[in-house]
């Protein structure tokens, strides 16, 4: 037979390639007898992007000998079909389910469950459709039933499964990498900024280095406490009235937007330009490299600093504009300190207070900021901005592969490309090494 033949497609229903279809339900929970057993029992809640999250619930077995609850197989496929409908999984053990799920038994011979998984996956729009326009809660038996499937040959079903499979972990991996930076980036926050990098590059403890108290809490001794007015000569707010100067092109109007609670660079996502006027207000709300930005209504203190090479730009009413003049003062520190714990405690202060209306200019010039050496502002700040490049990195990498699956989805999934010349006559291998 020629390996690249390509057999045709079978159209058929998800009960068609379904030996048993099984319900779930919810043990009393006045019932600890039910609750003290070793069988893991999830809901919808437990579903993650990628199938089935951490168990946090145990059932007996007297709870599935004597309530509506079920054990499902490993191996067979878990749908959420009521609250939280559409999510999916391959159960990765026998495991009770509730009522949110229904357990489908597929029928090997005809349908290879991680294929069925990838290709519900595919049409989760269509499968949430099932329960718009009803009053009955959640997706009823027969319209789950006569879900309409196209079935490659079983050969091909495993390959396709496997490809997409393998992005799926590689996307796991890059979010677990971007996760472990990300509490890196925690923990380096509270660190560096309240104890700081000694002569030798180590962090200081209080067992060996001597600290003192401040406004800000236990700090170095070799640390100041300072406040804004008194490091920088500019700080203003936003222009108002400008959307008559928008436009296709020109100089970045920059809003809350720009800015990100994940870091303290810039985000251009969702940017909108000006033609601003020829006037002191143009020049007044202009930025400049270094300058560091706050919000000041709605959501305080989100911090954003200016880039060297930025480029024309100006600020509007939604945020205050801080630019440092003391040459002992490094920018990007200032940035990160006002991103820390410490930094927005006195953001959430001036909330709390009812500062509805946002944050005015003479509280800007109060905020208070930790002082260490010239020196070790910059090596901080160069500590925390490569963590923040790293999971950039690793943000793309995801994005990248998540475009990647979605064009495989897109053409292995509905045929529109074939892996039958990947096969070879062992039935689910491939000719790739």
């Amino acid at each position: 037979m020629d390996n690249c033949a390509v057999a045709p497609w079978t159209s058929t229903t998800l009960g068609a390639v379904a030996t048993r279809l099984v319900n779930g339900g919810t043990p009393p929970t006045e019932n600890r007898a039910y609750w003290t057993g070793y069988i893991p029992w999830i809901t919808g809640a437990d579903f993650t992007r990628s199938g089935v999250g951490e168990f946090r619930r145990f059932v007996s077995e007297e709870a599935i000998k004597r309530t509506a609850t079920n054990v499902v197989d490993k191996g067979s496929l878990l749908i959420v079909t009521r609250t939280g409908v559409g999510k999916l999984a391959v159960a990765p053990c026998d495991i009770a389910i509730s009522q949110d799920i229904t357990g489908v038994y597929p029928d090997r011979a005809q349908v290879d469950v991680e294929f069925l998984y990838h290709r519900m996956r595919q049409g989760v729009d269509d499968l949430r459709k099932l329960n718009q326009g009803t009053s009955i809660n959640g997706i009823v038996r027969n319209d789950l039933i006569s879900y309409p499937l196209e079935l490659p040959p079983l050969n091909q079903q495993r390959r396709i499964a496997t490809i997409l499979s393998t992005v799926d972990q590689a996307i796991d991996q890059t979010e677990a990498l971007i996760a472990k930076q990300q509490r890196i980036k925690t923990g380096l926050m509270q660190d560096l900024l309240t104890r700081g990098i000694d002569e030798n590059g180590n962090l200081r403890s209080e067992e060996t280095h001597e600290f003192k108290g401040s406004p800000l809490g236990r700090i170095p001794v070799e640390w100041d406490v300072r406040n804004i007015n008194s490091m920088s000569d500019f700080v203003t707010s936003g222009a108002r009235g400008w959307a008559q100067y928008y436009g296709d092109e020109g100089a970045v109007f920059l809003r809350i937007g720009n800015l990100t609670r994940d870091h303290i660079n810039m985000r251009f996502d969702d940017t909108v330009f000006v033609r601003p006027p020829g006037s002191a207000e143009g020049l007044r709300t202009l930025v400049a490299p270094g300058d560091v930005l706050i919000s000041v209504t709605a959501d305080l203190g989100i911090i954003g600093v200016i880039p060297e090479g930025f480029g024309e730009g100006y600020v509007n009413q939604h945020i205050a504009l801080v630019r440092i003049s003391d040459p002992e003062v490094d920018q990007r520190f200032v940035g990160w300190f006002l991103q820390s714990r410490a930094g927005q405690a006195q953001f959430e202060r001036h909330n709390e207070s009812g500062a509805k209306a946002g944050l005015n200019l003479p509280t800007i010039r109060s905020l208070l900021v930790a002082s260490p050496p010239l020196d070790e502002q910059r090596h901080i700040a160069k500590v925390l901005d490569a963590n923040t490049e790293r999971i950039a990195g690793f943000q793309a990498e995801l994005d990248k592969q998540s475009h990647l699956k979605t064009a495989l989805m897109q053409d292995l999934l509905t045929g529109k490309v074939s892996v039958a010349p990947l096969l070879t006559d062992t039935e689910g291998s491939t000719g790739i090494d």
